[in-house]
C-alpha cells in the first residue's frame, strides 16, 4: 500500500495536523486536539499478531470492526495499544484494497470530528 496516498488522504481533511511521536516513533494524525490515526511499525518484541508489522491504527465503527475482521482475518486487527472495540489496526503490507483503507481513513476522521465540541468543529471547519 502506498503510504503517500494514505498520508495525503488523512491530511486532506479540514484541520488535520500530524506529528512524530518521538518516544514511540509513530506518526500521529490529529484533528481538534484528538488523535484519529497513527502509522508505525510495531516493535519486533510486541505481542503477536502485531510484532514487526507496519500498521495504521484508526478509529472505527464497532459494528464495522467485526465485519472487517471477519472479511480480512490477519490483515485487520484489534487496535494496537488502544481500545480494540473502537479502533482497528490495518496491516499495510497485507494487500488490502486501497479504496478500503482510504475509506477507513475517512471514517476515522468523521468519527473523531463528530465527537469534538461544536465550538471546535466550527473552528476546524473554518467558520
Amino acid at each position: 500500500m502506498d503510504l503517500s496516498r494514505i498520508d495525503a488522504r488523512l491530511l486532506s481533511h479540514p484541520g488535520v495536523t500530524k506529528a512524530l511521536h518521538e518516544k514511540w516513533g509513530w506518526m500521529v494524525y490529529w484533528v481538534g486536539g484528538r488523535q484519529f490515526a497513527c502509522e508505525f511499525v510495531a516493535s519486533p518484541d510486541a505481542r503477536p499478531p502485531y510484532a514487526g508489522r507496519h500498521l495504521l491504527s484508526l478509529k472505527c465503527d464497532s459494528d464495522r470492526i467485526l465485519e472487517l475482521r471477519a472479511e480480512h482475518p490477519g490483515a485487520v486487527l484489534p487496535g494496537y495499544y488502544s481500545d480494540g472495540r473502537t479502533w482497528v489496526s490495518v496491516d499495510l503490507d497485507a494487500n488490502l484494497p486501497e479504496g478500503l483503507v482510504l475509506d477507513l481513513c475517512d471514517m476515522s476522521y468523521d468519527l473523531v470530528f463528530a465527537r469534538l465540541p461544536k465550538r471546535v468543529q466550527r473552528e476546524v471547519a473554518g467558520g
